[in-house]
């Protein structure tokens, strides 16, 4: 009997596979990057058919097999359905960067705070400072992930995940800055 775990999850890609499947990569709390298979998802009577739509948020029920991770349940918690497309587009963005520069299951409970927070700022009726959000997003991913160093911008932005309107005031003060290190480090990543 396989063990199955529940976790908070984003859905940062999907492919489909075969004639009602899907291959997902989630990113999830626990695990970090995972790549799971989820039978029957695309059918009509599948009950996690809209949890599982690309950039949603859902709780996720994993099982994971000899062949890898398996989907077995989700509940939504926030689709991007009917969003603010300029918004869900950012969101996709970041969402590629992050299944290119994450390698392997690594559990990294600030990136996922951060995807998080990014996640319900960019997924509204209408968002104010698409841009804003999402540079700061992705300086806090290469942040998360080695790249990018807190002391060579000395700012508070990568002390906590929010996205207030005080903090992307501050990013836009220091938005030339944040720009040149997002780019230096992403020339390090060989992208």
């Amino acid at each position: 009997m396989y063990q199955k775990y529940q976790t908070d999850a984003i859905v940062v890609a999907a492919r489909e596979s075969g004639e009602a499947d899907k291959t997902l990569a989630l990113y999830t709390r626990d695990f970090g990057l995972v790549r799971a298979r989820a039978t029957s998802v695309r059918a009509e009577k599948s009950k996690m058919r809209y949890a599982l739509q690309p950039y949603a948020r859902a709780n996720v029920a994993l099982v994971r097999g000899k062949s890898g991770w398996r989907a077995a349940g989700a509940t939504a918690s926030m689709s991007a359905a009917g969003k603010d497309t300029s918004g869900v587009s950012a969101f996709a963005r970041i969402s590629e960067l992050v299944t290119k520069l994450v390698v392997g299951e690594d559990h990294n409970e600030y990136l996922f705070d951060a995807l998080a927070q990014a996640h319900i700022a960019l997924m509204c009726e209408h968002v104010e400072s698409v841009a804003t959000i999402e540079i700061v997003a992705v300086a806090r991913i290469l942040f998360a992930l080695g790249y990018l160093s807190a002391e060579a911008l000395e700012t508070a932005l990568f002390t906590h995940t929010a996205y207030a309107d005080t903090h992307l005031r501050e990013a836009e003060v220091i938005q030339d800055a944040l720009l040149l290190s997002i780019n230096k480090a992403l020339s390090q990543t060989h992208l």
